[in-house]
């Protein structure tokens, strides 16, 4: 019985003690998940609790802090409106700008405030994070050196990532981009694994939870999950807390995996906050605040040069429409180190994973990698690539044996092109045993 208190005790023991006078404001507007509370002066990202009633009856609602307007403050519910009343009383709560990070978070799953979501007990978190982390200067990351293994051949081979890169996964909807998640969250070499489910589906957040957080990977895998249905700076706040989670281990000088799902949806919080407190929507409905969002979000990751600890971040960014000039895709494209497109025809052809290898990069690889391995994958990239140029002629039988040596050769080498790049879910092909079996194909 002892055991179960002990946790408790040891927080109460360690809390300061508060000697100034309790302050609380009063709800005087509600619009939509947007209130105004006047007689509160608390900082931007306060969270405060609203209520209950004087009856107790009703659970406390949690509001963050957006903003200010003719001298009240702007909140936004954490939840539904439901129950809220005029004249409520809000109680500021916590330190603001700091969410809990450390050790306490391996083999958990929690929600975007910190609180579990999988009936495993209470977590009882010590250190605190900045939100929007510790900012450094651009020559204390140190550059990507060492290869990561993400168990995939396709990706091993042709479009090695480095340790503390930043990689985006684009594709439409269904194509296949959270299965490929879950098969590098797999096979990927890493100290700790954070997973930011942004915006996703409460099933997928189900079934990640179950497959991953059993075995051997449970205890230094940890997941924030906010699912589609939850306020947009719930959603946020996640994202934040997953970076900020992963930002600790690395100051403690461990190889962090950090796994975003997904990127787009994060944009989509941003933007309704945006447009809730009144900002005009300049690139396709997007406010510069929602695409500045992802820019501070993605920084964060990388190498750190004064703990010997990295991040490789992984995002997953859905082109709306199979659009790939859409904002936050081309935002996305142009702040990351790479970037692996999946497309919607090899997923109908039943290539899995469908990575387009023509249209993904690397960055960093021409760095990381010997000079026979990166001509290698440059002799695969230019016969698949001459192979989808002409399809459709060798398809309807107008191409004329002889008239191209290389493209005769990528038409002979194709179903072996194809077989290289499927795998199936759930195998993993380390980097050593994929640039053998590369180099085995083209020699």
């Amino acid at each position: 019985m002892l055991k179960l208190v002990e946790p408790l005790l040891a927080d109460m023991a360690a809390a300061p003690i508060a000697l100034e006078p309790a302050r609380f404001g009063l709800v005087a507007a509600c619009d939509g998940g947007l209130l105004e509370v006047s007689g509160l002066s608390v900082p931007v990202g306060s969270i405060c609790r609203i209520g209950p009633s004087r009856s107790g009856a009703e659970r406390p609602l949690s509001a963050e802090v957006i903003g200010f307007r003719n001298g009240r403050t702007l909140m936004m519910l954490l939840g539904d409106t439901v129950n809220l009343r005029p004249g409520a009383r809000v109680h500021p709560e916590g330190r603001p700008g700091m969410l809990p990070v450390g050790e306490a978070f391996l083999g958990r799953a929690v929600d975007g405030e910190g609180h579990p979501i999988d009936n495993a007990g209470p977590l009882h978190p010590r250190e605190l994070w900045p939100a929007g982390g510790v900012r450094t200067g651009a020559l204390d990351r140190s550059p990507v050196r060492l290869p990561f293994d993400v168990g995939i051949r396709a990706l091993n081979a042709l479009t090695t990532f480095g340790v503390g890169q930043r990689i985006g996964i684009m594709a439409g909807s269904g194509v296949g981009k959270s299965v490929l998640l879950d098969m590098i969250a797999h096979g990927a070499e890493a100290d700790v694994v954070v997973v930011g489910l942004i915006g996703e589906r409460a099933r997928e957040v189900s079934d990640f939870v179950e497959r991953h957080m059993t075995g051997d990977k449970h205890g230094h895998t940890a997941v924030v999950a906010v699912p589609a249905d939850h306020a947009p700076n719930l959603r946020l706040r996640g994202a934040l807390l997953a970076t900020s989670i992963a930002e600790h281990f690395r100051a403690q000088g461990r190889r962090v995996l950090l796994i975003m799902d997904s990127l787009t949806r994060v944009a989509h919080a941003a933007r309704e906050i945006g447009l809730l407190l009144g900002e005009p929507g300049a690139a396709r409905g997007y406010p510069p605040s929602a695409l500045a969002t992802i820019t501070k979000l993605v920084e964060r990751a990388g190498n750190s040069a004064a703990s010997g600890g990295s991040i490789t971040g992984l995002y997953t960014v859905l082109a709306d429409g199979d659009n790939q000039d859409d904002p936050v895709v081309d935002t996305a494209r142009s702040i990351l180190d790479g970037h692996i497109v999946l497309s919607r025809d090899l997923a109908q052809r039943g290539q899995y994973p469908a990575i387009d290898i023509a249209a993904s990069l690397s960055r960093v690889m021409n760095d990381i990698v010997p000079s026979q391995h990166e001509r290698l994958a440059r002799q695969f990239r230019a016969l698949i690539a001459g192979y989808e140029a002409n399809r459709d002629l060798v398809l309807m039988g107008a191409y004329r044996a002889g008239a191209d040596p290389q493209l005769d050769r990528a038409i002979e080498m194709h179903p072996m092109l194809v077989e290289f790049l499927s795998q199936e879910r759930g195998s993993v092909v380390p980097m050593d045993v994929a640039v053998g079996q590369l180099a085995q194909l083209l020699g």
